[in-house]
């Protein structure tokens, strides 16, 4: 396997956990602030939908579908960087690893809410204040370092 399949299929794993692990914390998130639990994941669709997204509450095709895809395809894309940084050096203690996933979250925030178009930001303002926005993104560090930590635990267990 090349260097580059085998951080792609890193990717693949680190960006589904950094999916599945911030989806449920802006569930959690916006029912502590009286929400339904799918609003943040209806708003991720606003690309296509509008703002009007993050004011469906339940589960459809339309909008939880569209939004959870938009929103996992984000993740494997910043699980792609990250993968192909820790690749580029030596191995990390667990420490370094989260140190290295929270810096990955910090450039992901400043991209998705201060560099690209309103229309292309997560959506999660529709629906979050900024306080649970800023928490949904070191969720995303902790799914980035422990997604790199599975895929090391499976890549050294075939070894």
């Amino acid at each position: 396997m090349s260097e580059w399949e085998r951080i792609g299929l890193s990717a693949a794993v680190t960006g589904t956990v950094a999916s599945l692990v911030t989806t449920a914390v802006l569930a959690g998130l916006a029912r502590a602030e009286g929400k339904g639990a799918l609003q943040p994941t209806n708003a991720t669709s606003h690309w296509l939908h509008g703002e009007e997204a993050g004011h469906h509450r339940g589960p459809d095709l339309e909008h939880t579908a569209l939004g959870y895809a938009t929103h996992h395809a984000s993740a494997l894309f910043w699980a792609l960087p990250f993968e192909a940084w820790l690749a580029s050096r030596p191995r990390r203690t667990g420490p370094e690893l989260l140190r290295d996933a929270a810096v990955m979250a910090g450039i992901a925030a400043v991209v998705d809410y201060g560099l690209v178009p309103k229309r292309l930001t997560p959506g999660w303002e529709e629906v979050l204040p900024p306080r649970s926005i800023a928490v949904t993104f070191a969720a995303l560090a902790l799914g980035l370092a422990a997604g790199a930590m599975l895929t090391r635990e499976l890549r050294d267990g075939r070894r």
